[in-house]
């Protein structure tokens, strides 16, 4: 599984989970490592936290160049900045030009949802829905809850990875029966410490919804709607066969950069796309009865991370936030990092306004966690560092240090057992 997703990484261009790049910037700072992360740690990771040659990027002797460009300075509507002394004054503005930069398509009003099939399963109370927008075939949800819960519960928006497999989507971080599919199965065994996170989130006392993301599983782009030139030979017979499948990730992962040519072609982003219909899915869930409104978090791995970040830090119903497997900065993306990362990470020019942590950290004072693995190879090491440093210096500035932890695990790319236990135990903090 990891193998696979190595390869199409390689051959795609694109993020899931990770591939091993090279190339670091000299000279990088490291602040409190040590007092985060065991030595041995630390000698195991070497590799990706020591510098080789500040000329050595992915774009070669123009990275240093790059990075001066936007990087090499103070963003112009940071929090840091010693002109923002004000968090009220301040975040208008930096959140309208935000807003403005990702470009967020008008989708229209909350769709009317459809409840396909209801019944119980691993204590949970679950609920398959649907809803169609303007565009595109419907999106399927699965919405969970305790058994026989009683009066209105927190809420729970659960995004899922990219993890380089399009096909897939709800069914990454949910489990509704005995008959899961083997490569979700593997899925999670690989990611998850084989557990389903958004069913055991679930189980502590939330009503938790998970939609396929744009263009996951429900929402995917399927062979029959693009020109038979561009299909490869591909159909969409027998979708569920795992050469199929495996057939269709590597072509939806060559597909990426037009897809994102198209979005921006059309005056939008990706990010946009996610926003707009992750508000659908937040407007969804907090229109229902048996939801506390004001009591409602999001959070996800990796591709789930990534909206994390920009839904967390641009809705403000999103009163507790859980980035896991996605946190670094844009120089790393710069000189180290953007080969391992799909195209629906980037929002042109945004990079001179903020840093890339500093769009979670449009949430702030609101409670924020990041989670991070010490072999993750979508990031530097020392990256991941300063992105913790950029936002603990927000929070700490807005008075809100609280407000806002980080944590490093050891391990490569993943939201494993111990990571889910701080993760709903912050969630339970801040929510209940």
């Amino acid at each position: 599984m990891k193998n696979n997703r190595r390869k199409f990484l390689k051959n795609a261009g694109m993020a899931g989970l990770g591939l091993a790049g090279t190339g670091f910037l000299n000279g990088s700072s490291l602040p409190d490592f040590e007092s985060v992360i065991a030595p041995s740690i630390i000698e195991k990771n070497k590799n990706n936290i020591m510098t080789q040659n500040a000329d050595i990027s992915l774009i070669g002797q123009y990275g240093k160049w790059a990075t001066t460009l936007a990087n090499d300075k103070m963003p112009s509507l940071s929090f840091r900045r010693k002109e923002f002394t004000d968090l009220s004054k301040w975040h208008p503005a930096a959140e309208a030009k935000t807003r403005d930069r990702i470009s967020i398509p008008d989708i229209g009003p909350m769709p009317v949802v459809t409840v396909k099939k209801q019944y119980t399963y691993d204590g949970l109370h679950i609920e398959e829905l649907t809803w169609q927008l303007p565009y595109g075939r419907p999106t399927d949800a699965i919405l969970l809850k305790p058994e026989n819960a009683k009066g209105p519960l927190p809420g729970i928006l659960a995004f899922h990875d990219h993890g380089g497999n399009k096909y897939f989507g709800t069914r990454k971080i949910t489990r509704t029966g005995s008959d899961q599919h083997p490569l979700m199965k593997e899925h999670q065994t690989n990611y998850y410490s084989g557990k389903a996170w958004a069913n055991e989130v679930a189980k502590r006392g939330y009503v938790v919804l998970v939609s396929d993301a744009f263009p996951f599983a429900s929402r995917r782009v399927w062979m029959q709607d693009v020109p038979e030139q561009h299909r490869e030979g591909l159909n969409d017979n027998n979708p569920e066969d795992p050469k199929n499948i495996a057939a269709y990730n590597e072509w939806a992962g060559k597909h990426e950069h037009i897809m994102a040519k198209s979005l921006f072609s059309a005056g939008t982003t990706w990010p946009g796309v996610f926003m707009a219909e992750d508000k659908i899915a937040l407007d969804i869930l907090s229109s229902r009865k048996d939801v506390i409104k004001d009591k409602i978090g999001c959070g996800g791995l990796s591709g789930g991370g990534m909206r994390t970040v920009f839904t967390g830090g641009l809705d403000p119903r999103i009163k507790c936030a859980v980035c896991v497997g996605f946190m670094t900065t844009w120089k790393d993306f710069v000189l180290n990092k953007s080969f391992t990362h799909t195209w629906m990470t980037y929002v042109p020019i945004l990079p001179n306004e903020l840093d890339f942590p500093e769009i979670l950290g449009l949430r702030v004072p609101l409670p924020t966690l990041v989670l991070n693995d010490t072999d993750d190879d979508l990031y530097t090491v020392p990256e991941m560092n300063a992105a913790d440093k950029i936002l603990s210096e927000v929070y700490k500035k807005a008075g809100a240090s609280d407000k806002y932890k980080c944590s490093f695990y050891p391990g490569e790319h993943k939201f494993d057992a111990a990571m889910q236990k701080e993760a709903f135990d912050w969630f339970d903090k801040w929510l209940k």
